[in-house]
């Protein structure tokens, strides 16, 4: 049987086999210990008979997961280390094996969900939000690129939805969960842990169909016309510019939003989001990330990007470039090539052999 670790717990009842991420006072953010401990899990209950269903959950209140441990990652950028490439081949690999599992596979997106917690949980089957979801891709806030096969999920949205999220890093909520694809189904918080009692005797259907209700309002659908409009502009400047021009308030405010993020990191998250809508494989995907995440590592925005949201918390990033005029086609093609240690290889089926490294350290909040 699985037997976890301190930071994931694992129980089997009745049918179904529970992964509980848990570090609740850092929002369970994911280590690399944390990804290879779920890997094992979804291993062993792949080929067990009694396991019929696996649900992840997240312990505490406060959400299902935050994101990877960027304090972690941020130290390693710092140091020029190996170990968040190390992580990242780990993680990518468990989000392609999430996608791919025989079995249903719930995730309960209760709460904050973020980063690599989207990339544990909307690749499953069965995705459920509820009142308090807070779901997001906020990684160019930090000089990041959305990652953990976020761009095929995001490049998968209605119409530009998933470029407004990805760019912006926008926070949604139940009903905009639902609406981008990146959930299945809404149940109130109150009945997570009666559904979670039916998944052990049920069907993950038949489960739903007693606790499923109607999410409360969102925003994206009344917002759709706008966002539409300006996001098919061909570059970042265009669309920040059809943004101030539109005459809509929220456009406006999502132009000086844009503003604010980090200018290579939005050209490169756009040309990687765009990549990823013809390549069509999640696999694909992800050993596309994978060579954009192991570029942003060295650059100079990640390492301020986390200092001034999570380190600092002074909320006042000086990013490199500091224009979108200043970010060249040269600066955007460097996050495309083939890292140092060599490609993730997903796609291909044959992911390259890597060098056993200790996980990545223990921090605070992630959301990358």
């Amino acid at each position: 049987m699985p037997t976890g670790t301190p930071d994931v717990l694992l129980r089997t009842e009745g049918r179904a086999g529970f992964i509980t991420l848990n570090r609740p006072r850092a929002i369970n953010a994911l280590t690399h210990a944390m990804v290879l401990a779920v890997d094992g899990a979804l291993t062993d209950w792949e080929h067990d008979p009694a396991v019929t269903t696996v649900v992840v959950e997240g312990a505490g209140e406060r959400g299902l997961c935050a994101g990877g441990d960027i304090r972690a990652i941020h130290d390693d950028a710092r140091a020029r280390g190996t170990a968040s490439a190390a992580f990242w081949r780990d993680e990518y690999r468990l989000n392609a094996r999430i996608a791919r599992y025989p079995k249903p596979y719930v995730a309960l997106m209760d709460g904050i969900v973020m980063g690599g917690g989207v990339g544990v949980s909307a690749h499953g089957s069965v995705r459920v939000v509820t009142e308090r979801s807070r779901v997001a891709m906020p990684e160019t806030g930090i000089g990041f690129v959305p990652d953990v096969g976020g761009t095929h999920l995001l490049g998968r949205a209605p119409g530009e939805l998933g470029t407004h999220m990805a760019l912006t890093g926008a926070v949604v909520g139940a009903v905009d969960a639902l609406l981008t694809g990146l959930a299945d189904a809404f149940v109130p918080s109150v009945e997570l842990p009666f559904l979670a009692r039916d998944l052990t005797d049920l069907a993950p259907e038949e489960a739903l169909a007693r606790h499923a209700a109607s999410p409360p309002a969102g925003v994206l659908a009344e917002q759709r016309a706008w966002i539409d409009a300006c996001y098919t502009a061909p570059t970042v400047e265009e669309i920040v510019e059809r943004l101030f021009g539109s005459g809509v308030p929220a456009a406006k405010e999502t132009a000086e939003t844009l503003l604010g993020r980090s200018p290579a990191a939005l050209k490169a998250t756009l040309a990687t989001l765009r990549r990823s809508r013809v390549l069509g494989s999640l696999e694909a995907v992800l050993d596309l990330e994978y060579r954009v995440s192991c570029a942003a590592l060295t650059t100079p925005d990640l390492v301020e990007g986390i200092r001034a949201q999570v380190v600092d918390k002074d909320r006042d990033p000086h990013w490199t470039p500091a224009t979108l005029a200043e970010v060249t086609e040269a600066d955007v093609a460097r996050y495309f090539a083939v890292p140092d240690g060599g490609d993730l290889g997903l796609a291909a089926g044959t992911p390259a052999p890597t060098t056993p490294s200790a996980p990545a350290g223990h921090g605070a909040r992630g959301g990358a």
